[in-house]
């Protein structure tokens, strides 16, 4: 599809508090060649990242658990989530942006890490492309206790779960996250450990 098959005719911009929600008007033309107006509304965060920090002499990962408002408005009685290390680029490039996140959620400063695939991860509503990475990490990489930014309302515990374990918190429900899942998923279909 080239742009020519879009036609954007109206944007209203529906909220400007955290990030940006917009309502778009549009033309889009079909296979047999009619045009339809169709509306939607998009939602612009911006773009992120995140990682799955493991050791392979130890056989673990680490994760986070924090409280997440959507996932306790949608059922999740608690509220927390447990899920691989992640942030917004805020305009960094993809590495530079996990490696800041990684020291500032889990308290590793890592310095070699490995981009693996980036992801829309909710296309039909948030424009949003998630950049994925692994990293190796070690006790001596450990530099602060993590745990996340208070200026950002951020109260994040840090685990370290072996990583067969974690696998087994999909199973049982534990572990909800697309992201983290993905990750866990890349680790063992590559076998990393």
């Amino acid at each position: 599809m080239d742009s020519n098959q879009v036609r954007i005719t109206k944007t209203e911009i529906l909220s400007d508090n955290w990030y940006v929600l917009r309502k778009i008007t549009f033309d889009y033309q079909k296979k047999d060649g009619t045009w339809e107006t169709q509306y939607r509304e998009a939602y612009d965060r911006g773009n992120g990242a995140t990682i799955l920090l493991y050791n392979k002499q130890n056989q673990t990962v680490i994760l986070t658990r924090q409280f997440r408002i959507p996932t306790y408005l949608n059922g999740n009685e608690s509220g927390m989530l447990i899920e691989a290390c992640a942030g917004l680029l805020e305009k960094e490039d993809p590495e530079s942006c996990i490696k800041r996140e990684t020291e500032e959620e889990t308290g590793y400063q890592i310095s070699n890490v490995k981009k693996i695939f980036e992801l829309y991860m909710s296309p039909a509503s948030v424009t949003e492309i998630v950049y994925f990475f692994v990293a190796e990490y070690s006790n001596e990489m450990k530099i602060n206790n993590g745990g996340g930014l208070e200026i950002e309302q951020e109260e994040i515990e840090v685990l370290e779960i072996p990583f067969e374990k974690a696998c087994q918190m999909i199973d049982s429900g534990e572990i909800k996250d697309a992201k983290t899942i993905l990750l866990l998923q890349y680790a063992k279909i590559n076998s990393i450990f």
